[in-house]
């Protein structure tokens, strides 16, 4: 575990924070965040390398965004935390004082929560899960939208009409990507169909890239991801295959033949949540925003994208904004809530093929 401390008290800003500023999402109630203070303290974890092009480098990007921004602010980091390590990098910011503490992967919601219970005067936001508890959060983004505007261009400049997704873990975030993407493809062409292989793994290289060639070789011409690297975009780079990759801007890897990737702009929810800390105002909450808030969507096109796709997109995302498409439209999920689309996504729409694993 590697350890970075960032310190940004310098003399306070002339100009304090303007009003208090809610975190937006479906309100599980929870506790205020006191009297406020003139400083903060705050403490990001991370389940991979922050240089890694992928996850942990989409939200140091949104910590640095913020560590630059706020005077006030002081941030730490640890990097490359594995799960079974979590509850110890937790209890040892706890333990020096944090006020905030924000933990990045799945795998550490339920450590967090414990940590949580047993120290209710520190605060703690968790990413991508769903427990809450009376000081600990939890924050995602509706990046499925931005999938699903990837599966547009995809399904536009697929020949063969057959896709390939190299998935991380059978949990409903990964399902939701692989739906909203063949079902973005499909609102163009419903010939389409997508193959998926899982690695179980959110960061190894090697064993993504080899997924991603057995889906090659089986003939797909558009790859699209769920890990933290991007060796599914350089696989299909050096075959010659369409791809779009995920968290960061990946056209450096895709060659001609990049789409574009869905990727975060984390600060969006940083911003918010840290100045509600200062003031005093920060609650309980889930945050999940889409494309419309800034927190989720899609990198610059790559040099190849024909017009037609990047039109197609355009509508289509005006149509989410608008409230005119929900990206399900069609589906099983046409009219599900927000809490199965989040928590209780386990099966394929039509047009992926085989079934999720147990």
């Amino acid at each position: 575990m590697a350890n970075r401390t960032i310190s940004r008290r310098n003399a306070l800003r002339a100009i304090g924070v303007a009003g208090t500023v809610g975190v937006a999402g479906c309100s599980s109630g929870g506790s205020g965040g006191g009297e406020g203070s003139d400083s903060v303290r705050a403490a990001w974890v991370y389940t991979s390398e922050v240089g890694d092009l992928g996850w942990s480098w989409a939200h140091d990007q949104g910590r640095q965004t913020v560590n630059e921004e706020f005077d006030w602010l002081e941030t730490a980091y640890s990097e490359a935390v594995e799960p079974s390590d979590g509850r110890r990098t937790i209890e040892q910011y706890t333990q020096e004082g944090y006020d905030i503490i924000f933990g990045t992967t799945f795998e550490y919601m339920d450590p967090m929560l414990q940590v949580a219970q047993q120290n209710p005067d520190t605060l703690y936001e968790h990413c991508s899960g769903y427990k809450t508890g009376e000081n600990m959060g939890r924050f995602f983004g509706r990046i499925y939208q931005a999938r699903y505007l990837a599966g547009v261009a995809a399904g536009h400049v697929t020949e063969a009409n057959s896709l390939g997704y190299v998935a991380a873990f059978p949990i409903p975030e990964v399902v939701r990507g692989i739906n909203a993407f063949t079902l973005g493809a499909r609102s163009v062409n419903d010939q389409v169909t997508t193959k998926v292989r899982w690695t179980n793994t959110w960061f190894d290289p090697p064993t993504e890239k080899e997924a991603a060639q057995s889906l090659i070789d089986e003939g797909v011409d558009v790859m699209a991801q769920h890990q933290d690297s991007p060796a599914a975009v350089e696989a299909a780079g050096d075959a010659g295959v369409w791809s779009t990759g995920y968290d960061a801007p990946m056209g450096e890897f895709g060659g001609d033949r990049y789409l574009t990737s869905p990727i975060w702009h984390w600060e969006v929810f940083y911003e918010p949540t840290l100045q509600s800390v200062r003031d005093g105002s920060w609650e309980s909450d889930f945050y999940w925003e889409g494309i419309d808030s800034g927190v989720a969507g899609l990198d610059d096109w790559g040099p190849s994208v024909p017009e037609e796709a990047k039109n197609a997109v355009s509508e289509e995302r005006s149509a989410i904004v608008d409230g005119d498409s929900t990206a399900w439209d069609g589906s099983q999920y046409a009219d599900a809530d927000d809490a199965t689309l989040f928590q209780d996504m386990n099966s394929y729409v039509d047009g992926v093929e085989g079934e999720v694993p147990d």
